[in-house]
C-alpha cells in the first residue's frame, strides 16, 4: 500500500485535484491488486485481511489526497460490506467477486433531502408489485453515486414500523429501470471523489435484490456504519501522520531569524501535540477493528473513534499549516489541499454530534 501510495499516486496527486478525477487506469490497479476487497474473505473474492487488515492498509491510503480512501472506503466500508453483511449466500456470490475486483463499484445510499443525521426518517419508498419491489423517492450526497455499478438503496416498506423492522435494503443495479444520477455534487474538498443525487422514479427492483430480509435494513446499515467509522477514521490517521511528516521536515528546514524554526518552543509543542494525538487515535482504530475481527460489536468504540480521530484530524491540519505559514496556505500545496479534505471528517458517516450522543447512550444503558 506504502509503495503504490509513493510510487503511482503522489505523482499524479496535482492533477487528480486539478481535473477533479481519479485516473481510470489507477483504479484498474488497484482492483488488480485487491485493494477493493482487503476484508473480505477469500471464497467471495477478498484478500481475507480482516477488518484490521483493512484498517491498517487504510492508513496508508490516507497519505494519499482523501478522493482514494474515499473512493474505496464508500465502496468497501459501507457500499460492499452491507452486502457482505446482510446478503443471503446467493448475493454474495453474485456481487461481492466482481465488487471485490474492483470490476464493479459500490454505492451505500440512505440520507435524503430531509434525512441526514436521522435516518430512521427516510422517506424513500418501496412497495411490492408481482415480483418485483418498485421504489420511488430521492438521495443526496452517495459517494461514488455517480460512478457506482451497483447501490445497496435503504427505502422504507413498512410506515408503522420504522427503524424497528420497516427499514428494508435493496441491491440496485446502474441501468435499472427508473433509476437515473441526479445532480453531481460540487464540494469544498475531497477533488476527485465524487457524490451526488441518486433518484428513483417507479424503479423496478427485482424481488432476488431484496438485501437479506425485508424489514432488517436498518441494521445492516448500522453494521456496515461501525465499519465505515472505524475505517475513516484509519484514514484519517493516515492523513494526519502524513501531514505531521511534513510539518516536521519543514520546520528542520525553514529558517528565520537566523535558526530554523524547529528551535522554537512553540513549534515543538505543535508537533508534540500531533504526535500525540496520531498514536492515541491509531490505537483506537486497531482496537476497535481487532473487536470487529473477534465477531464483537463495537458500537461505542466505533463511535469513540470516529469522533476523537475526526476531531484529531482537524487539529493536526490546523497546527501543520500554521507551522507553514503562508507556503501551507498555497494552492499547490498538501497541507491546503488536506486542510479542506480534513474538514468533511467531522460531518460524514454521522456528525461529532451525532457520536456523542451514541457514546452517551451507551454508557447510560
Amino acid at each position: 500500500m506504502r509503495e503504490f501510495v509513493e510510487e503511482r499516486i503522489r505523482p499524479v496527486e496535482i492533477a487528480v485535484e486539478r481535473d477533479d478525477r481519479i485516473p481510470d487506469e489507477l483504479v484498474r490497479e488497484m482492483g488488480a491488486l485487491g485493494f477493493f476487497g482487503l476484508p473480505f474473505p477469500e471464497e467471495h473474492g477478498g484478500a481475507g485481511a480482516g477488518d484490521l487488515g483493512y484498517c491498517v492498509a487504510l492508513e496508508e491510503f490516507g497519505r494519499a489526497p482523501a478522493a482514494f480512501s474515499n473512493l474505496i472506503g464508500a465502496h468497501t466500508s459501507i457500499g460492499s460490506m452491507s452486502i457482505h453483511l446482510g446478503g443471503s449466500d446467493e448475493q454474495k456470490r453474485r456481487y461481492l467477486p466482481d465488487l471485490c475486483a474492483g470490476r464493479k463499484i459500490a454505492a451505500f445510499s440512505i440520507t435524503e433531502p430531509a434525512s441526514g443525521s436521522d435516518a430512521a426518517s427516510i422517506q424513500t419508498t418501496a412497495r411490492p408489485r408481482g415480483d418485483r419491489w418498485i421504489l420511488n423517492g430521492t438521495k443526496i450526497w452517495v459517494t461514488n453515486g455517480p460512478v457506482a455499478d451497483v447501490v445497496v438503496v435503504y427505502a422504507v416498506t413498512d410506515h408503522e414500523r420504522g427503524a424497528r423492522g420497516g427499514i428494508t435494503a435493496f441491491i440496485v443495479e446502474k441501468g435499472s429501470p427508473g433509476f437515473r444520477v441526479g445532480r453531481v455534487d460540487e464540494k469544498m474538498g475531497l477533488r476527485g471523489s465524487h457524490t451526488g443525487e441518486l433518484v428513483f422514479e417507479d424503479c423496478e427492483v427485482p424481488a432476488e435484490n431484496v438485501l437479506g430480509e425485508v424489514g432488517a435494513g436498518f441494521r445492516t446499515a448500522l453494521g456496515a456504519l461501525e465499519v465505515g467509522r472505524i475505517s475513516l477514521a484509519a484514514g484519517a490517521v493516515g492523513q494526519s501522520a502524513y501531514l505531521l511528516e511534513l510539518a516536521i521536515a519543514h520546520a528542520k528546514r525553514r529558517t528565520q531569524f537566523g535558526r530554523a524554526i524547529a528551535t522554537n518552543q512553540a513549534i515543538q509543542w505543535m508537533l508534540a501535540d500531533s504526535a500525540v494525538e496520531i498514536h492515541a487515535a491509531r490505537l483506537m482504530v486497531r482496537d476497535a477493528a481487532w473487536k470487529l475481527d473477534q465477531g464483537r460489536r463495537p458500537s461505542l468504540e466505533a463511535a469513540m473513534v470516529k469522533v476523537y480521530a475526526s476531531e484529531m484530524a482537524g487539529r493536526v491540519a490546523d497546527r501543520v499549516l500554521q507551522i507553514h505559514g503562508g507556503m501551507g496556505y498555497m494552492k499547490d500545496s498538501p497541507v491546503e489541499r488536506a486542510y479542506r479534505d480534513a474538514r468533511i471528517l467531522r460531518i460524514y458517516e454521522g456528525t461529532s454530534e451525532v457520536q456523542r450522543m451514541i457514546i452517551a447512550e451507551e454508557l447510560l444503558s
